[in-house]
């Protein structure tokens, strides 16, 4: 008998409901700010997203409800450059522990690389603050545990940065699906396109070697998968894959040591000039002297190990079967995705050429009905097709919102720093259990692949697998 599945089970059992009820409070509205205070927040983490999106927006747009006490950065120099990009006059540091101890903040926000995540969520945690971390909450299944663990443990509670959740368009599927509009949904096409721009950025930085990110399954993905994971409202239970590296790293005939320095930029394509920016210059090169680390890498180094093609397969506890693809050298960006119900079909996608051609060319037939600033108003929208079995199709248009990730970006942070009790009806608020379940998907893909073998997510962690998720509950 396999005593260690026994005790677990066990463990499992006696445990299930009460960690279920931790793991699925609204973090947000959890994490109460001090009445009449500010929110005493550090940064852990001083790179572009951590200096951007989760500093100089903060203080721009809450500077009233927060005030950074501390910075963190094991790079001296990117850590001087951050505080003033950010603009804050908080003390800097480059010991976590020695800034947790003397600052004492209400909350911790997590932007480092995805593999050390997990060190300052859980000192974070026992140090006594809630913690606020960049998806992917972490990269294995280990790091996660400890991360559950930790919550359990101490009562405090872990929100991860799912922006895409908040945009109108994946809000108005999630709409939709609640309200059955095509009924029980049984499968799901969905298809990520990354272009050769954007995607060949992954393999650029540190994101290309799997010890650092996980691999694109786990870095990127984990947005996708929780997006499947937020619309489907039920747990995935078992995971195969295909993937491989077949376009980027020591694919391609030449290399050189970096875009700066390399002799093939005459041939290269994708050939970045860094000298262009200055924020990447300031932040970056000027800092690499601290830890080496080089911004401008070569795509095509041999120490890339991660892939740039995925094909994944996942089965969920509600029996809903998903069609999964990954694409990171498309020429265009955009996604796809279908729900197929037993009543009808909710097809979708966002920035798909030939889709935004189709919709001006429709417009143009009633050029003679609209105004030329009608006409824009008009197509400025993204689609949803509902389609009953039997039925024509419906065309749900989703008015555009301003900012980055289709508009979730500023609904994130208002929800977590100005209005963290407004009632969450959709479940957009995302915690530990929500970060957990989108990656291991990303990390059950990646065993499957290196094994040829399905995956099943409880082998992975000790979290209760639900057919179908209860609401949050608030506080």
């Amino acid at each position: 008998m396999d005593t260690s599945k026994f005790s677990r089970r066990n463990f499992i059992a006696t445990t299930g409901i009460v960690a279920a009820g931790s793991l699925l409070t609204n973090p947000v509205s959890a994490m109460a700010p001090p009445i009449n205070k500010k929110r005493r927040v550090v940064l852990v983490g001083t790179g572009v997203r951590g200096t951007s999106f989760w500093g100089k927006k903060i203080v721009e747009q809450y500077s009233d409800l927060i005030e950074f006490v501390g910075l963190c950065d094991i790079n001296p120099g990117r850590l001087e450059y951050g505080k003033s990009y950010i603009g804050v006059s908080c003390p800097t540091f480059t010991n976590f522990d020695e800034m947790m101890n003397n600052t004492k903040p209400d909350l911790v926000i997590v932007t480092t690389v995805d593999s050390t995540h997990h060190e300052f969520v859980i000192k974070g945690l026992e140090m006594g603050a809630d913690v606020l971390t960049e998806k992917p909450m972490t990269t294995d299944e280990v790091k996660a545990q400890k991360i559950i663990d930790t919550e359990r443990k101490t009562g405090k509670k872990v929100i991860v940065g799912f922006n895409y959740r908040y945009g109108p368009h994946p809000t108005k599927i999630k709409e939709l699906l609640t309200s059955e509009e095509v009924g029980r949904i049984t499968s799901v096409d969905f298809h990520w396109y990354l272009n050769t721009y954007h995607g060949a950025s992954y393999f650029r930085r540190w994101h290309g070697q799997r010890d650092k990110g996980g691999t694109l399954l786990v870095h990127k993905a984990t947005h996708h998968f929780d997006l499947l994971n937020w619309w489907i409202d039920s747990d995935p239970v078992e995971v195969f894959a295909y993937g491989k590296l077949e376009f980027y790293g020591k694919n391609n005939s030449f290399r050189g040591d970096k875009c700066r320095t390399c002799p093939h930029t005459a041939e290269c394509k994708f050939f970045w000039d860094i000298t262009k920016s200055k924020r990447d210059m300031d932040l970056y090169v000027a800092n690499e002297k601290y830890d080496g680390y080089i911004r401008d890498n070569c795509l095509f180094r041999n120490e890339i190990d991660i892939y740039d093609k995925m094909a994944v397969q996942i089965k969920y506890a509600n029996d809903v079967q998903v069609s999964y693809s990954l694409t990171t050298y498309s020429p265009y960006e955009g996604w796809r995705i279908a729900f197929n119900g037993i009543d009808g079909r909710i097809d979708s996608w966002q920035d798909i050429p030939w889709r935004s051609d189709e919709r001006v060319n429709q417009a143009e037939l009633h050029a003679k009905e609209m105004s030329q600033k009608s006409e824009k108003a008009a197509n400025d929208y993204r689609e949803i097709m509902v389609m009953k079995n039997w039925n024509d199709y419906n065309l749900v248009k989703v008015p555009k919102a301003a900012g980055g990730h289709g508009g979730g970006d500023k609904r994130l942070q208002d929800m977590i720093f100005r209005n963290p009790d407004t009632p969450d009806p959709l479940r957009h608020a995302a915690g530990t259990r929500d970060g957990v379940m989108s990656i291991l998907i990303g990390i059950a893909a990646r065993k499957s692949i290196e094994s040829g073998k399905p995956v099943k997510i409880s082998d992975l962690t000790d979290i209760e697998l639900m057919a179908k998720r209860p609401e949050n509950k608030q506080g």
